[in-house]
């Protein structure tokens, strides 16, 4: 189970209707609602400045977060919709759902590298490069990772770790249909020049052999 999930502090919002979102904005605020689990939908204000700190760090909506409300017991929920000012491109109004112990839904989950200090291709001098420190998983509420491990023991000089080689947790898949590229030990770099210049050199004579 995921063991950071970031709080998300909001205030219950006592009026509805345009009236009282105006207010609620001319106070720093932002209205906003939750919904489904089986019970009623709760209007709710975020702080303007905290929320668009979050939004403008990424991945808002790909993010679980913990609602914490007075007077309500804490509940997970994810953002569903975020509405914009037409103009300004601010955020006036935030959708919130809550989710049951089975919803799916799409989360990027952090890659944790194990095996560094055995990798037979570092041993040589090779240079690792993790292309994907996230994955992006459909993964069921009740059941988020807090990583994914993923083992370069074995990787030469060269080699690729491709999705297709982590084992996921129960009930995981990636949002990627396709194999893609996790990690790869690349040669170093004063060792790919040199190979260079000798591909250089035997084309330079190759070339040469073929005027003559």
């Amino acid at each position: 189970m995921a063991g950071e999930i970031p709080d998300l502090i909001a205030q219950e919002r006592t009026g509805t209707g345009k009236g009282a979102a105006r207010q609620a904005r001319r106070d720093g605020l932002v209205p906003g609602i939750v919904f489904g689990g089986d019970v009623d939908p709760l209007p709710i204000t975020l702080d303007f400045n905290k929320l668009l700190t979050m939004l403008r760090k990424g991945r808002f909506k790909s993010t679980l977060f913990n609602l914490k409300v007075e007077g309500h017991d804490d509940v997970r929920v994810i953002c569903r919709d975020v509405q914009r000012h037409v103009v300004k491109d601010l955020p006036t109004h935030v959708d919130f759902m809550r989710l049951k112990r089975t919803t799916k839904i799409n989360l990027f989950i952090n890659v944790e590298v194990v095996g560094e200090e055995e990798c037979v291709g570092l041993k040589k001098g090779g240079t690792l490069n993790v292309l994907r420190p996230e994955i992006e998983l459909v993964v069921t509420a009740a059941d988020i990772p807090e990583s994914i491990e993923i083992d370069i023991t074995a990787l030469e000089i060269g080699d690729n770790l491709t999705i297709s080689d982590v084992k996921l947790p129960e009930g995981a898949k990636p949002t990627i249909d396709r194999d893609f590229v996790i990690a790869q030990v690349s040669a170093p770099s004063g060792l790919a020049s040199s190979d260079d210049d000798e591909e250089g050199e035997d084309g330079d004579a190759a070339e040469a052999e073929a005027t003559e």
